[in-house]
């Protein structure tokens, strides 16, 4: 099966499903398991969380900051679809989190950001880079690039292919799934100067089998 023409048609019909099934598996948990571990955290980071959907990666993210003591910076955060920036701010609310910017943006349209959106030390994507045609992924990494700052980095959480995944996300979720080699090339296309693949902590390296995590720097 195809993926979606409409991805925000989907993830507004099954954002429930989406949070019900992320908590299943325990991602947030893996997710700040392994920023708790990263050596590219640090206090007042500038950070996008691009494709932020309910927010799971910026939250993991601010978690594990908070418990190594490091003090938090300014946040942005966009997403495609209003039902998932919905849940997002709900959540923010009712934690009374502050300083994180949400916005309705696409990835492939970045240039109508606000000026004030760049310039980051740190741009997280989880689940988002799947759902464009795969020609255009390249071009999407290479508008994420050219907003982070000199020598700030890129951590790609994105979904591989293999027997699992196919029937799981390709046909239930109508993702896209790569391979290794594929997104070797996307990046190199894109002009990062780095790029290394990252783990998952023992406790959730079953998550591997989901996807992999890209460490790319400029």
């Amino acid at each position: 099966m195809k993926p979606t023409s409409d991805p925000v048609e989907l993830y507004s019909d099954r954002a429930d499903s989406y949070v019900r099934f992320v908590r299943f598996v325990r991602y947030p948990q893996g997710l700040r398991a392994y920023f708790l571990r990263s050596s590219l955290l640090d206090s007042e980071l500038r950070v996008l969380d691009a494709g932020c959907g309910t927010g799971i990666v910026t939250l993991a993210l601010r978690d594990a900051l908070l418990r190594r003591g490091l003090v938090p910076g300014p946040v942005h955060a966009f997403d495609l679809t209003p039902a998932m920036l919905e849940h997002f701010r709900d959540t923010l609310r009712k934690r009374e989190i502050e300083g994180i910017d949400l916005a309705q943006a696409n990835v492939l349209e970045l240039e109508r950001l606000a000026d004030s959106w760049g310039n980051y030390d740190l741009i997280v994507s989880a689940s988002m880079l799947e759902y464009l045609p795969r020609s255009r992924l390249s071009t999407a990494l290479t508008g994420l690039r050219s907003l982070l700052k000199e020598g700030g980095s890129l951590v790609l959480f994105i979904t591989r292919r293999n027997w699992l995944t196919r029937p799981l996300i390709g046909r239930w979720w109508r993702s896209n799934l790569y391979a290794k080699s594929e997104l070797e090339q996307a990046f190199r296309d894109a002009g990062f100067a780095s790029i290394t693949f990252g783990e998952f902590p023992p406790l959730y390296r079953y998550l591997a089998l989901w996807g992999y995590i890209i460490e790319a720097r400029r």
